[in-house]
């Protein structure tokens, strides 16, 4: 999986630990989840944003189903992930608001004076969002701090996955 999540961040040139952090917090690295909402997959990917991103990559053949699929949902996630990034500038606890919560609620937060991303993540109007990116955000610190600060244990682990065949590899 960490293979994977690297591969699809790196093509989309986001930091891989983001990813995972994303992942984690959005379907806990189960391929086959299913939000109350209808959002599928590792990073949660609804139907419609999903169709959106694969016309915007030029890729055939979208079905919703295809969400399961771990690279699929990963490249579409990401895709998505990096357009919110370069849409709000860089920003990402905007990006990542809009990712939870949706581009329009971030644009009418901002534009009503109820939001702004310099205000941080702590202030973000909706309970559920907040949650999203605060925890996000805590995921990736403890992701940064394990696999960057301990680069042996980060070895370790890719070798162990490695041998156990598991594909535990990733940037590190």
């Amino acid at each position: 999986m960490a293979d994977l999540v690297h591969r699809e961040a790196a093509a989309c040139g986001l930091d891989p630990l983001l990813v995972a952090a994303v992942v984690r917090r959005e379907s806990g690295f189960e391929p086959r989840a299913v939000s109350e909402r209808g959002a599928r997959g590792l990073m949660q990917v609804m139907p419609e944003t999903g169709a959106w991103v694969a016309g915007r990559l030029g890729l055939r053949g979208y079905h919703p189903d295809r969400l399961f699929e771990p690279a699929y949902n990963l490249r579409l996630g990401c895709a998505y992930l990096a357009y919110l990034l370069e849409r709000f500038g860089g920003d990402a606890v905007a990006a990542l608001a809009a990712y939870n919560g949706g581009e329009g609620t971030v644009d009418d937060w901002i534009a009503r004076g109820r939001w702004h991303p310099r205000r941080g993540a702590e202030a973000i109007p909706y309970p559920e969002t907040r949650r999203f990116v605060t925890g996000v955000l805590r995921d990736y610190r403890v992701y940064v701090w394990l696999y960057r600060r301990l680069p042996a244990l980060w070895h370790a682990v890719r070798q162990a996955g490695a041998a156990a065949g598991r594909g535990l590899g990733a940037a590190g």
